[in-house]
């Protein structure tokens, strides 16, 4: 009988660190903006039959860089949780930490498993804060592994996140208005296409923005058209 070959705890995670890194490099990136009147949230993304952004609950939404399949199975069991708790108890219950926390379980147990692959995937779950200002905005970074740690004011995910964030650093400011956010996040998707081997015009159809804005009613997600990302961001639309 041969004798299996030993694997060292340490080598397994960081082949599975390296797999994912691989895989979320390839991604368009997504940004996430504080600005006056909630959180704004930036894709690129030239896909038309999938989002990288949509409404979780009320006030949280949640966004993601990497397989499609594995984002689309996290968000809908992400709905299915926050319906149920907000039906059995209040709906006040629902919270972007209380989500982030059961996110990081599964995707950490999914890491853990030395017999499973790891979610080729990075998620920002977002929850906007109440218009008298008494609840912060909440931006939570769930990394492949299930560890997370709460952003400020902006946030990056994707294969080329390191370097839009180099460019919000100098570029960013509080309270824009959303016209201000969406041109700002604009700009940071046309400065690393532009620096791209296979580079491509960031146009109203290669982007998708939502918001959560504070001032809403109930639900505070709103997506915004084609039509509107173009009159807001200035920039001519490839139809």
């Amino acid at each position: 009988m041969s004798t299996p070959y030993y694997v060292s705890p340490e080598q397994i995670r960081q082949d599975k660190e390296d797999f994912v890194r691989r895989g979320i490099q390839q991604t368009k990136e997504v940004i996430v903006l504080a600005y006056r009147d909630g959180l704004l949230m930036v894709a690129e993304n030239p896909r038309k039959t999938t989002f990288k952004i949509s409404e979780i609950y009320d006030r949280i939404a949640l966004a993601s860089a990497g397989r499609i399949a594995e984002y689309e199975a996290l968000r809908v069991a992400g709905i299915r949780e926050a319906e149920i708790k907000g039906f059995r108890y209040y709906r006040e219950d629902v919270t972007a930490k209380w989500l982030t926390n059961l996110y990081s379980q599964h995707m950490g147990a999914v890491a853990q498993a030395w017999d499973a692959k790891p979610l080729e995937i990075e998620l920002l779950v977002c929850e906007v804060g109440s218009e008298d200002g008494l609840h912060g905005n909440q931006i939570y970074h769930i990394a492949f592994d299930g560890i997370y740690w709460e952003e400020e004011k902006y946030a990056v995910i994707g294969g080329r996140a390191a370097a839009i964030r180099d460019i919000l650093e100098q570029e960013y400011a509080d309270n824009l208005e959303m016209q201000a956010a969406v041109q700002l996040a604009t700009r940071c998707f046309q400065t690393i296409e532009a620096a791209a081997e296979e580079a491509y015009d960031i146009t109203p159809q290669t982007i998708e923005v939502a918001c959560l804005e504070h001032g809403a009613e109930r639900r505070k997600f709103r997506r915004l058209s084609t039509q509107e990302i173009a009159e807001i961001a200035r920039i001519d639309d490839a139809t």
